[in-house]
């Protein structure tokens, strides 16, 4: 399968350019919300037959999903049933949206129901007004085109920003163009306005021009890691590190919380009819919602404060991705399940200390903050352009955090126990899983002992000089370090 990488520009707009993009997106909306809207009145009917619950009671296997797809086909509860559904549509807005795109926006609503009819997502959500913020075609023949360094689309025509001395998008742009994609991101008050040209190949070769030399080279041999809800730990033959994700992100949740009670006084003084006495909703009230000069600008802050994180948690995540590439090509990490990671625990428990109920809250906020899954995302994909791809280990099989390889055995410990206890040393908790992950067998079942002791004073010796460089250094440490 060709790999492909993406290209994002910045396009050069007038102000009634502008106004026809925000014209485009709008319909856009308009037409996935009527595709989701048909979905459910299609996906309603068929639930309420009696063939669907018979099928329902069948027992789960490829018999029973025979069933459940011609169920499908047979009230229209597929992609290109939605595409004919969209056909009418998109003539009647055929001045704004070619057919291509009208296609990939019915593609797009079907996918994410989808995923509500296989019972992966609990809800699916309508776009409110300014929600759908990008919009792609099916190829660079018709439809969204990227030709002559120029956005064309129906008629319309915007430059793209490419500087001279960007060598870069120039040596990307000699590859195949598949598809463009037309982004709309709000910056600084602002929207600003991209185009996201979908390239055949693999990303050119960043080179050094002071040195010229080849950035981000790619090593080789083994890297383990062990990565956590907030730090990261490596074990390679070169290197041991012991790392914070995303050290530059800073923990904006108390700016969060001081501007959502800042909407809040500022929504209930906007709109006392909306509100009973008691400060509650009032139910049944169709009255449209007043947002004051005051209230956008704050609605504005706090939606530059997310961007802002999210533009930073992608660069440090990027650079550390270069640095693990230096050190190996074959990369090994644990099969995680953050969305479990993410749920509440389902079993009360209360704290002994202090007899009373312990959060139920797990570490949904510190994965929005440090975002683990995407990094891994990040690391594949850089991973996949250079012809390897990364190693997910089998956790319940090879259990890296109770391995002890000099015993040949497995020991349960609490997750406040940060250390293994070697006798005349110490090895830190992570660092010592990610070192067994590193040595893992081919089969990505067990744990190679042998290979464990052949690397093990290597790793002892790293080891010892990352936990100093920790001491010594006077930045923020996780309390999960141990340190």
């Amino acid at each position: 399968m060709m790999s492909n990488f993406v290209l994002t520009l910045e396009l050069k707009t007038e102000k009634w350019q502008e106004d026809v993009l925000d014209k485009r997106f709008n319909i856009g909306r308009q037409i996935y919300n009527a595709c989701l809207g048909e979905l459910f009145k299609r996906y309603n009917t068929m639930i309420q037959n009696k063939e669907y619950r018979k099928v329902l009671k069948m027992p789960k296997g490829k018999d029973r999903n025979k069933e459940f797809d011609k169920l499908n086909k047979k009230y229209d509860l597929t992609e290109y049933s939605l595409h004919k559904y969209v056909k009418p549509m998109q003539h009647y807005f055929k001045k704004n949206i070619d057919s291509f795109t009208a296609q990939k926006i019915a593609t797009r609503a079907f996918n994410a129901f989808k995923k509500y009819m296989l019972h992966e997502a609990k809800r699916v959500h309508f776009k409110k007004y300014g929600e759908l913020n990008s919009l792609e075609g099916k190829s660079n023949g018709t439809g969204i085109k990227f030709q002559d360094n120029r956005l064309v689309w129906n008629k319309l025509e915007v430059p793209a920003i490419i500087k001279k001395n960007d060598e870069y998008a120039q040596m990307a742009l000699e590859n195949k163009i598949k598809y463009c994609r037309v982004l709309r991101k709000f910056i600084r008050g602002r929207y600003k306005y991209y185009i996201q040209i979908i390239l055949e190949g693999v990303p050119p070769i960043k080179i050094n021009k002071k040195t010229g030399e080849i950035k981000n080279t790619i090593g080789k041999g083994r890297v383990g890691i062990d990565i956590g809800t907030q730090t990261i730990a490596i074990s390679s033959k070169y290197d041991v590190k012991l790392l914070e994700l995303a050290p530059e992100i800073n923990n904006i949740e108390k700016e969060k919380r001081i501007l959502l009670r800042k909407l809040d006084r500022q929504r209930r003084a906007n709109n006392p009819n909306k509100y009973n006495k008691d400060g509650t909703i009032k139910r049944g009230n169709k009255d449209r919602w007043i947002k004051s000069n005051k209230y956008i600008k704050t609605q504005n802050k706090l939606r530059e404060l997310q961007r802002k994180q999210a533009d930073i948690r992608k660069q440090s995540h990027e650079r550390l991705t270069n640095y693990i590439l230096g050190l190996g090509n074959e990369i090994y990490v644990e099969d995680m399940n953050y969305k479990g990671l993410q749920s509440r625990a389902k079993e009360t428990t209360v704290n002994k200390k202090t007899s009373r109920y312990n959060k139920k809250k797990r570490f949904g906020k510190s994965l929005a903050n440090k975002a683990p899954s995407m990094f891994l995302t990040i690391l594949d994909n850089k991973l996949k352009f250079n012809g390897s791809q990364l190693y997910k280990i089998d956790t319940w099989s090879v259990k890296a955090s109770q391995y002890n390889h000099i015993e040949d055995k497995y020991i349960k410990k609490n997750l406040n126990e940060r250390w293994n206890d070697f006798g005349d040393y110490k090895i830190q908790r992570d660092l010592y899983s990610a070192f067994l992950i590193m040595n893992i067998k081919d089969n990505l079942k067990e744990i190679d002992r042998d290979l464990c002791f052949k690397t093990f004073d290597n790793f002892k010796i790293l080891h010892d000089k990352e936990i100093e460089r920790i001491k010594n250094n006077n930045d923020r440490l996780i309390g999960s370090m141990g340190i």
